[in-house]
């Protein structure tokens, strides 16, 4: 099985990246968050330099409904060498699907092949997709697939819930199952792979429906925020070593280092880190107030004792 850490925006930084390749590893792609404008950012062009990327495969993420925005972010990631870009058809976010965008294009079908059909015939670049599977009804997908199945799409990367299930609900194995018997593309499932249950029941169905012979990949996100060690725990030997406290433990002060260095004020690096406490904070037994100090820490030397106090007091079963 081949694995990829999902796109997160705000979290799956080069930085975030950085150390988790270095304690942690296992993966075979790394998706960047989505650039959702044309003209990359300075913050977005560090996010892609290759010197940031050392030993991993990135593939840059797009999120834009303007077939011309895609191609100039595409042309412009092709300068750092990068061979391939990805589209992000599956973003849930209210404000995103408002403005047609993610998941929002996915209602508007004639507006996705007009697109579809310019980024296709022009990009500098390979292209993959990352979709949901509709955005009201899975009923959807059969439509959707259809028009996918036209273009030479790298890889599609599907998510197998709809627009309007944000992360609730279970996803829809069975509509995943459809694409592997009905698609030409290779594909690659992401959805709620977080323990060694849903990992060894997924390989259960990908095993009895896949009649081609068709390599498998995950792309995994939430879970690997909760429990950096994950894929370890899926194929022993496969990462660096399983997620102890002592590894998770070099793990956050290299995180807390880059962000640091990076954004040089306490306030934005402690938000970075409180959002990694967020996931990380609930494999620790009974460990409630010691997130309630490191989520009110306002000062740096404040997290860090509480941090601390936390790895030592409390085990780490995630």
């Amino acid at each position: 099985m081949r694995f990829y850490l999902a796109p997160m925006e705000g979290v799956t930084g080069y930085v975030f990246r950085r150390a988790y390749h270095t304690y942690f590893g296992g993966m075979d792609r790394y998706f960047t968050p989505f650039f959702a404008n044309k003209k990359l950012s300075g913050k977005e062009i560090r996010d892609i330099l290759p010197e940031h990327n050392e030993g991993m495969e990135v593939i840059p993420q797009i999120l834009t409904n303007r077939p011309e925005d895609f191609l100039t972010i595409a042309r412009e990631v092709a300068k750092y060498g990068y061979q391939e870009v990805n589209l992000n058809l599956g973003c849930p976010s209210g404000t995103v699907v408002a403005k047609r965008r993610g998941a929002g294009l996915l209602a508007e079908l004639e507006e996705l092949e007009r697109f579809l059909d310019h980024v296709f015939s022009s990009s500098p670049l390979r292209i993959s997709v990352k979709t949901r599977i509709g955005k009201e009804d899975p009923e959807e997908w059969e439509r959707l697939l259809e028009i996918y199945e036209r273009y030479p799409l790298s890889e599609l990367i599907i998510h197998p819930r709809v627009q309007k299930d944000f992360y609730q609900n279970s996803p829809n194995w069975a509509v995943f199952w459809h694409a592997m018997e009905n698609s030409v593309h290779s594909l690659c499932y992401n959805g709620d792979i977080q323990d060694g249950d849903s990992y060894r029941k997924f390989l259960e169905g990908w095993k009895e429906n896949n009649s081609r012979g068709m390599e498998g990949k995950i792309m995994i996100g939430r879970g690997i925020l909760r429990n950096p060690g994950l894929i370890e725990v899926l194929e022993p030997g496969r990462g660096k070593g399983q997620c102890s406290k002592e590894g998770l433990k070099k793990f956050c002060d290299e995180l807390l280092y880059g962000y640091r260095e990076v954004m040089k004020e306490d306030k934005n690096t402690l938000f970075k880190m409180k959002e990694i406490w967020g996931y990380l904070g609930d494999g620790f037994v009974n460990s409630e107030k010691y997130q309630k100090k490191i989520k009110k820490s306002q000062r740096i030397v404040e997290y860090e004792a509480s941090v601390n106090e936390l790895f030592a007091e409390c085990e780490w079963k995630p």
